[in-house]
Order: C-alpha cells, then structure tokens, then sequence
C-alpha cells in the first residue's frame, strides 16, 4: 500500500513538473509572438536606440530589457517549480535564501558565459551577412569542447563542494571497473547533493583529462556498496561506447542543420514583415521564435538518441558489475528517492524523457540476468555430461 502511494505521489509530481514546463514554454513563446506582431519590438528598439549610439551597447539594451520583462513572468514560475513544488513534495533542502542564491550564481555564471557569445554572433550577424551561420556554429562547437574541459574543475565547484571518495573499498571496486573499461580514471568524487535536495544520482563529467565521475552524498549514504558499484558501472558505459563524444557530434551536426535552416527561413520573413534587415534588433525576437519552432522538432530526436545510451550503459553495467543483481535494485531505489515516475505514458517518454522510464529499465535487467543465469546453468550440465 505504501509502495503505492508513493507511486501515486511521483506521477502526481510529475505531472505538475510537464505541465508546468510545458505551460512554461507555451506561455513564453505566445509573448513572444505577440511582442513581434504588436509592433512592441520596433517600439523597443527605437526606445534603445535613443539611449546608445554603438550598436553593441544596443543589443546588450535590448536584451537586457526584453529579459527583464519575460523574467516578471518567468520567476514566478521558476519559484513555484523549483522551491515550492520541492517543498510541498519533501523533496528539497533548501532555504528560500539558499535557493534565492542559487539562482543568482547561475543568473552571474550565464551572464560571464553567454554575454561575450551574444556579442560574438551580433558581430557575425552584422559583418558576414551570407555565413553567419557557419561561423556561429563553430563558434559554439569550440564553445561546448572549452566548456566540457573547464566545467567539473571551474564552475562545478561554485555550486558544490567536491571531495575525492574516501571509501577503499569503493574505490577499489571503481578502480577495477575502470580499467576494465580501458581508461584511467583521473578521480571519483563525492558531493554535498544534500545541501539542496533528497534526491540522489551520479554522473560521468569532463572531457580528456578532465573526465570525472561525481557521486552525490545523498546516493553515497543511502545505497549499499554493490548498488553504488552497479550505478558507477554504467557510467564507466557511457565512456566505453564514447557516448559523450557521440553526443557532442550530434549536437554539433543539429547545430549547424538548425543554425542554417534558422538563417533561411529568418532571411525569408523579416522582410516581409517589415524590418529593416536581418541584424535589425525588432527581427532578432522573430530569429528566436524560429529556434524554438526547431528545438520542438529536434529535442525529441535528442531524446531518443540519448535513450539509446542509455540502454546500452545499463547493458554494460549488468555485464561488468560484480553483482548485477543490484542494479535492477539501485534503478528502481533511485525512482523513489527521486520520486520519478515509474511507468509515464508512452508519448510523455517519447516527446520529454532523455532517460527510459524505470520500469522498462528494471524489467529489461531482470529480463537479462535471467537469460544469462539460464545460460551458465545449460553450460554447467553441458560440462558434467
């Protein structure tokens, strides 16, 4: 009955979650169109125009505005997703200051990060009207592979506190999976995951030397020694089959596709509804419409790859854990500590999850050991005849 329950309240939970996210997006981009259609853009514009005479100094007022007029409707729903909605589900550990601050390091890390790319690809729009495109999307490639390298070491640590494990014999577990997978593990890390949430999980980080694997303290001390060996065991997957840098190419690939097709269709409309030219700041909302149109198209493309990936980590993790009996175990202790929906609908996975729902997940691994212990028992009476 209390499994039940508890299943009950995580499809509740994310359910809330989709329809805020969607109603999030939906709402966001039905302003947006407005904003374009009123005429509010031009209005906007010829406002800043006023205020700066350098046309960068224009579009970083432009934005700034533009940003803080979708944040008076964007915050509200930020806080009763991220801090209220925890609460109310027993989920979070933070304080409304704790999560206040929280949100403003990430708002002070995106502004050091993504300023100097706007400015960057407001002078490619300006100066290279034809290739834009191309050179933005290098740009970016160069941006992400920076990125993947400096981020477990530079931003990482601002929002939580790295420590090497210190469990031996977790480590030697890891130490061993590790070299089976062929790689040298530049470090395994614990951290304060507790400081904010209930939840628990474990990812593999960083590019080349770089590369970690980060366990949450939540994971550490609520899972037994075989279910955190199982759970590492499909991390060190993802870096066997290269999935990091698969989907760093296919990022890559969608890029430059959606950066060429934006840049068409964007060089189709704007001047047929009136701007100036393509660099013209009221024609930038309209730019940022046609990419949301295409991240519609692509995320669930992005999601089932991802899906794929997964499948094959767990297929690795119960092929190389030394008890894989633990794994179906530590899927399906991680759905209830996380309060994850076991089995959502078909076209929920499709369309938002980047992960398999749990119970296919757990049904394939139990579906797995038992072809495999079938086949070792058919081998020991084949040995004894």
């Amino acid at each position: 009955m209390e499994k039940e329950s508890r299943a009950a309240l995580a499809k509740r939970y994310e359910r809330t979650k989709l329809v805020l996210s969607i109603g999030e997006s939906v709402l966001s981009f039905v302003l947006l169109l407005l904003f374009v259609l009123s005429g509010y853009a031009v209005e906007l514009r010829n406002w800043v125009n006023t205020l700066a005479v350098n046309p960068y100094v224009r579009f970083l007022l432009y934005f700034a505005f533009l940003g803080l007029a979708f944040s008076l409707v964007e915050v509200p729903l930020s806080f009763y997703g991220g801090f209220y909605l925890e609460h109310r589900y027993g989920l979070s550990n933070q304080s409304f200051w704790g999560w206040l601050g929280e949100k403003m390091k990430m708002f002070f890390v995106a502004l050091v990060l993504f300023v100097p790319l706007s400015l960057v690809f407001y002078y490619l729009l300006l100066h290279f009207p034809h290739t834009w495109w191309l050179w933005i999307s290098v740009v970016l490639f160069v941006f992400s592979v920076i990125l993947g390298r400096l981020a477990p070491q530079l931003i990482f640590p601002l929002f939580y506190k790295f420590e090497p494990l210190d469990d031996a014999e977790l480590k030697a577990r890891m130490e061993r999976l590790a070299q089976k997978g062929g790689f040298t593990l530049q470090g395994v890390y614990r951290f304060n995951m507790s400081k904010d949430t209930k939840k628990a999980n474990a990812a593999f980080t960083g590019l080349g030397k770089s590369r970690r694997i980060i366990i949450g303290d939540t994971l550490l001390e609520n899972f037994s020694p075989d279910e955190i060996e199982a759970v590492f065991a499909h991390e060190v997957g993802h870096y066997v089959h290269r999935h990091i840098y698969k989907l760093l190419i296919a990022g890559t690939v969608e890029t430059f596709l959606g950066f060429y097709l934006v840049y068409w269709l964007y060089n189709a409309l704007w001047p047929r509804m009136g701007f100036s030219g393509q660099a013209d700041l009221a024609a930038l909302p309209l730019m940022l419409l046609i990419f949301a149109l295409y991240s519609l198209v692509t995320t669930p493309l992005s999601n089932a790859l991802s899906r794929h990936f997964e499948w094959q980590a767990d297929d690795y993790a119960l092929r190389n854990s030394s008890n894989p009996q633990a794994f179906p175990r530590a899927l399906q202790k991680l759905a209830e500590q996380n309060l994850s929906d076991a089995e959502p609908s078909p076209v929920v996975e499709f369309f938002f999850y980047s992960h398999p729902a749990i119970r296919r997940r757990v049904e394939k691994a139990r579906q797995m050991l038992k072809t495999n212990e079938s086949q070792t028992t058919k081998r020991r009476e084949g040995s004894k005849i």
